[in-house]
Formats: structure tokens, C-alpha cells, sequence
């Protein structure tokens, strides 16, 4: 129950990125220029979404670099789930200290979040924070110059942190159009990943809480 309320917290301060790129038109506020129609992430059927009127109010470039952090971790999240679900598992061991192998990891999303040794929460609070701060990108053990991501600056677009060998699209109609893919795909992205939590909390299966492909009659949720 603690792992699930510190996720559960996690979640409620993702929350405050998830605003479709973002809102009815501030009124009496010309300066307020982000968010027209046409924008990378205005997208139908919504458009300008602002249902809060947070454009008017908040920094809605550090809301545009929430979404795509967390649109692109959902991603990932989603496909480890997808993938742990199928049976794929890395060989080798997750912990050689403690005899613990990625075989030997749980399925369900808490409980492999319990599972992982504190050594391993520490490496991934450490990757995080070079990823975030940029200090990988000069390289990093046998991983090129480069390649990792590199700090967010005012001086570069939201979400632009690849680093130098990744590809940029120069055709912008082509990148205005990935660019709302990859925004669309990372909000449901994050819906995925926030309705397996719900189900594994409701005591189902994250991706099948009707029963799986087998057919077979749920859970029980409530006596």
C-alpha cells in the first residue's frame, strides 16, 4: 500500500502536464502567443483545450516539456508491459548480489516495483539524473558522444534533447506531423499506463482485467 501511494502521488503531479496542449484563449492577454490552432499538439478533436484556463496563469512552456517527458516515459512504460506480459524477459541477472534474475521478476506492475533491490532504484535515480541534467551526452561507458539525451534549454524547442546523431526533419510539414504523433501517442500513452495501475489496484490484471485472452471469468473485485 505505501508503493501505491507514493505511485498514486507520482501520478496526481503527472497530471498537471496531461493538458492537451492547453486552453481557451486567454482574453485581454496579447501576449499570451502559444496554443493557436495549427500548433504542434493542437490536435482534433480537441484543438485548444484549457478547460482550467492555465494558459493565462502558468509558465505553459514548462507544461509543454511535462507532457513530452512524461508522454515519452508512458511510452516506454506501456511497452515494458506489454512486453513483460508476453513472456520477454533480459537474461541474466537483475541483482548477482542477491541471486535475483530478470526471470525472476513479478509481472504485475507494484509488485516488480517492491521486488527491485535498493541498489537498483539508486542506478535508475542515477541514469534519470544524467539523462535530465545532460551529463551523459558526452558520453557514457561504451555508448557514444552524442547519442544520450542532452539538458532541455530555453534555447532549444520543447522536448528537443536528442543528441546530435539523432535525426531532425527538415521538411516542416513532416515534422509538425510526427511531432503531434508523437505528442498523441505519448497522451495515450500515459492513459495506458495510469489504467493498468487503476486495474492492478482493483486487484485485476493490468492489461486484461476481464479475464485474458483465455476467456476466462474475472476476478472477483468486491464481496
Amino acid at each position: 500500500m505505501k508503493s501505491a501511494a507514493v505511485v498514486a502521488l507520482a501520478l496526481l503531479e503527472s497530471v498537471q502536464a496531461f493538458q492537451a496542449p492547453a486552453a481557451v484563449r486567454a482574453t485581454g492577454s496579447s501576449a499570451i502567443s502559444m496554443f493557436a490552432e495549427g500548433d504542434v499538439g493542437v490536435t482534433p478533436p480537441l484543438g485548444v483545450f484549457d478547460p482550467l484556463g492555465l494558459i493565462a496563469t502558468r509558465n505553459m512552456r514548462r507544461y509543454e516539456i511535462m507532457e513530452i517527458k512524461h508522454g515519452r516515459a508512458a511510452m516506454l512504460g506501456f511497452l515494458h508491459v506489454i512486453a513483460i506480459h508476453a513472456g520477454l524477459r533480459l537474461p541474466g541477472y537483475l541483482s548477482p548480489s542477491a541471486g535475483l534474475k530478470f526471470s525472476d521478476m513479478p509481472v504485475d506492475c507494484f509488485a516488480a516495483l517492491e521486488a527491485t533491490p535498493t541498489a537498483g532504484w539508486l542506478q535508475i535515480m542515477i541514469v534519470t539524473c544524467m539523462a535530465e541534467t545532460g551529463a551523459a551526452n558526452g558520453g557514457f561507458l561504451f555508448i557514444p558522444s552524442g547519442t544520450l539525451p542532452k539538458a532541455q534549454t530555453k534555447e532549444l524547442a520543447p522536448g528537443d534533447i536528442g543528441g546530435d546523431v539523432w535525426f531532425r526533419y527538415s521538411d516542416p510539414a513532416e515534422k509538425a506531423f510526427k511531432l503531434n504523433a508523437e505528442r498523441n501517442n505519448g497522451r495515450a500513452a500515459m492513459m495506458g499506463v495510469t489504467g493498468c495501475l487503476v486495474h492492478e489496484l482493483l486487484g485485476v490484471d493490468a492489461l486484461y482485467p476481464t479475464g485474458g485472452l483465455g476467456g476466462a471469468a474475472p476476478p472477483t473485485i468486491f464481496s
